[in-house]
Formats: C-alpha cells, structure tokens, sequence
C-alpha cells in the first residue's frame, strides 16, 4: 500500500514554510529537553493573558493526587460583573505531545471563547513525561477538575456548566479525563471540546503513514510522546483506556463531545475513528475533518481562512451547547 499524502491547504502550506525552521515534524527523544527551551516555549512569558484588561488574571497552587505535589491553575476571571448568575467554566488542558508544555499553551484560544462568551477558563499544570509517565499527567488533570468544580462559585463560576477543552496532547487527556470523571463518578462536564487529539497509543492508522516526516508532528514525534508516557507498554495489549482513550471499550455515558482535525495530519484517523465509536455508542458528537489542514493549524496559522473557519465552528458550537445548558 501506498501512502500519498492529502495536499496541505495551499495557504496553510505557505505559513509551515514560514515556522519550518522552528518546529520540526520529527522529535526525537532526546530533544525533548531542548524543545522545551525552545522559543515558541520561551514566548508564552509574553503573553497578554488579561486580553487587553477582559480578565484578572493569577495562579494558584491546589492540592494535587492524594500523596502527589500541588499543581498549579492558571485561572482567568472576567473582569467585569457577571451579566446574570455564575458564569461557564473552560477547564483548559494543554497540550505539547506529553512531554512539553505549561498552562500557558494553548489558552489564548480558550481565552477568545470565554471572552465572547462570557466564561471562566481554568487551566491546568501537569507533570510531564518522561520523568513523570503515566498515570500522573491524567491524576493531575483530575485533580484539577475536583479543585475546579468544589471551588467554582469562589471564581463565579456555575460548576455544573464546565467544559472540558484542549489540543493535542490536552485533547487527549481530556478524552481520558471525561472516561476517568464518569468512571469514578466525579464532576460531570457538560462537554468535551477536543481539537486535534492525541488519543491512540498505537501509531499506526494509515495517516500516521501518510504524514510521516510532514507537517508539525509526524509518526516519530508520536512515538516518543507515546513512549515517554507509556514505556514498554506503548502498542501493547495492556495499554489503560485513561492514558490513551481510543483504547476505552465502552464510550457510553460521555459528555457531548467536539472534534476537530486537519485531513493532512497525523491525528485524522484516530480522531474520525473515536468520534464514529462516540456515536455507535449512542452518544453526541460534532466532527469536522478539516481539508488541508496540518496538526494545530489554527493555532499556528490563525489568520488562515481555514483557520477562521475552524475556529467559527468551534465558537459556534460552544454557544449551542451553552444556550441549552443554561439554568432556568
């Protein structure tokens, strides 16, 4: 079999020749330590988290697993008084393959939500692979959501409206984090907004192939995601649904769920193939596939107009699930 790779949009293709020298589709896992010192890393100190003054903005340390470290939330309030009652809360998880990445990463799109739709957005620290293998990346992540749910009304926050949202890695623990939450009958997030992610350990969906050595993150990088948090395990016949979810069995019982993927990227597989067993199971779920697009494109490119178009479809989905969860 042959693996011809889909076509990068042609305005996409223009902004990877833009960031190539900086971001590699290749990780190797001894450059992880480097990647994390890395510029795009360094630039997230710089970050306006206030939105021009839209937010109060800080950090606060919360107990983490029972007998593990404290995390840290980064947590963002609207500045302004709630218009009518307590408001939505984002729980943000971040994303970086498991092993790169802080609170930071990522927000500035969780940010624009909540600042159109009037929401809280707390996101969440964890510990990274490899010196931290599962299941401590997902413990925290829990850890988080139980502080962010007993703690919601201090952050004028309603904690039966909370969304689950991330990308990448962070959209993988979330889909782990909405199966380990219904499992341990913990906090019930209304929804799971999950954009590209990172769900299958196994690495070998037939666009893992196609994309190989392409884009932002290719098959290589996968592995040495998958293999940091995993070990010896990654690929094998034990491998827990809560560290990669497209190993659950059962998908019954989940919050609504949004996915989001490029067709041109590594992830388009597993996330196509996750979001038809959320329905075969009887669930909801919003899958957009899409054309051209690389891993985290409207990230990356958000001036695209397939980016505008992905983050519109986002946004809109959002205020849907919203409107029909208000109280009252």
């Amino acid at each position: 079999m042959t693996h011809v790779p889909p076509p990068f949009d042609p305005e996409l293709a223009g902004a990877l020749e833009l960031i190539k020298e900086m971001i590699r589709p290749e990780l190797a896992p001894d450059e992880i330590a480097e990647v994390r010192q890395g510029p795009a890393i360094q630039m997230l100190a710089e970050l306006d988290l206030t939105m021009g003054g839209t937010f109060e903005v800080e950090d606060r340390q919360v107990p983490g697993p029972e007998g593990e470290p404290d995390i840290s939330l980064l947590i963002c309030r609207p500045a302004a008084a709630a218009a009518s009652g307590p408001r939505p809360v984002i729980y943000h998880v971040h994303g970086g393959g498991m092993v790169i990445g802080n609170n930071r990463v990522g927000v500035e799109g969780a940010l624009a939500w909540a600042q159109a739709l009037d929401a809280v957005v707390v996101s969440v620290e964890y510990r990274l692979a490899p010196e931290h293998p599962y299941p401590a990346p997902i413990e925290d992540v829990y850890a988080g959501l139980l502080w962010t749910a007993d703690h919601a009304a201090e952050l004028d926050g309603d904690p039966e409206r909370i969304v689950l949202a991330g990308a990448s890695a962070g959209g993988g623990l979330c889909a782990a984090l909405a199966l380990l939450s219904r499992d341990r009958k913990g906090p019930q997030p209304i929804g799971q907004v999950l954009l590209c992610p990172m769900l299958d350990d196994r690495n070998d969906t037939p666009s893992t192939y196609q994309m190989a050595g392409l884009g932002v993150w290719d098959r290589t990088a996968n592995e040495t995601g998958w293999t940091a948090l995993l070990g010896e395990r990654r690929g094998g016949p034990d491998v827990p649904a809560y560290a990669a979810p497209a190993r659950a069995e059962d998908l019954s019982g989940l919050p609504p769920a949004f996915l989001d993927v490029g067709s041109a990227e590594t992830f388009r597989d597993e996330v196509v193939a996750y979001a038809s067993r959320i329905w075969q199971a009887g669930g909801v779920a919003e899958l957009h596939v899409w054309p051209g697009g690389f891993h985290g494109f409207d990230g990356f490119a958000p001036q695209a107009a397939l980016s505008q178009a992905a983050r519109a479809a986002q946004l809109d989905w959002l205020r849907r699930l919203l409107a029909v969860s208000r109280p009252g």
